[in-house]
């Protein structure tokens, strides 16, 4: 087994979490930038099985999961639902789970003029994410300024 180089970029598949269907994008940190995949339009083990081709595929390092709230942060049906989807992807395929707020997101996708709503809505989740840790990247430590 050959050693994993120190360097190697982060890339990461996100998930716009939806009863009857998926959006997912694509993106690494070392660009910083989301993109749109595609939307899968499939339930149960379907859904998992296409998942499972996209993971193959694009080898994520780490999957994201935008997580719903209400706008004043409340939590509501869809946020429990997108919680144990994270869960069945860590649990089927073993790859970190990190969640994201997600309120806006479609909002943001479709005032930029989407044409796959679902998948533009994972990129804005996956960028918001990739923002996050470009800032704490470039934030230095406390002890650092002392």
């Amino acid at each position: 087994m050959s050693p994993t180089p120190v360097n190697r970029v982060q890339t990461f598949l996100a998930f716009d979490f939806g009863v009857k269907r998926v959006g997912v994008a694509t993106g690494n940190a070392l660009m910083g930038q989301a993109r749109p995949l595609r939307t899968i339009a499939v339930e149960g083990d379907a859904r998992f099985a296409a998942i499972g081709k996209l993971i193959q595929e694009w080898a994520p390092d780490a999957l994201v999961v935008g997580v719903p709230f209400h706008p004043d942060g409340a939590p509501h049906e869809n946020t429990a639902l997108a919680r144990r989807f994270g869960r069945q992807l860590n649990g089927r395929f073993h790859l970190p789970v990190i969640e994201v707020d997600e309120r806006y997101s479609t909002t943001e996708a479709q005032a930029a003029g989407a044409r796959d709503l679902d998948a533009a809505s994972a990129a804005v989740i996956l960028q918001q994410h990739l923002d996050a840790m470009a800032l704490a990247a470039s934030t230095p430590d406390d002890e650092s300024e002392a």
